[in-house]
């Protein structure tokens, strides 16, 4: 898995690699990471952004609902590392 180094984790946390579906069934991945090391464009959200707010503490298979400047977005959660 593209930047996982094995390890899995149960809850998406600060540093989690996300993989999600969104509604067009097509993969996106996410790193959550503090403000200062955000990039949005390289897939570095930052945890205090409301992607990042929203995929906190969730775990695979959760729906998530991001209510962003773009529109409401829904993804499922389809992996965590």
């Amino acid at each position: 898995r593209h930047g996982c180094r094995g390890i899995l984790r149960i809850k998406v946390n600060l540093g989690s690699t996300v993989t999600v579906l969104n509604h067009k069934r097509e993969k996106e991945q996410y790193t959550i990471v503090g403000s200062t090391e955000a990039d949005p464009k390289a897939g570095r959200i930052s945890n205090e952004s409301p992607v990042g707010t929203a995929l906190l503490g969730k775990t695979v298979g959760d729906a998530v609902e991001v209510h962003a400047p773009a529109g409401v977005l829904r993804w499922t959660i389809t992996d965590i590392c």
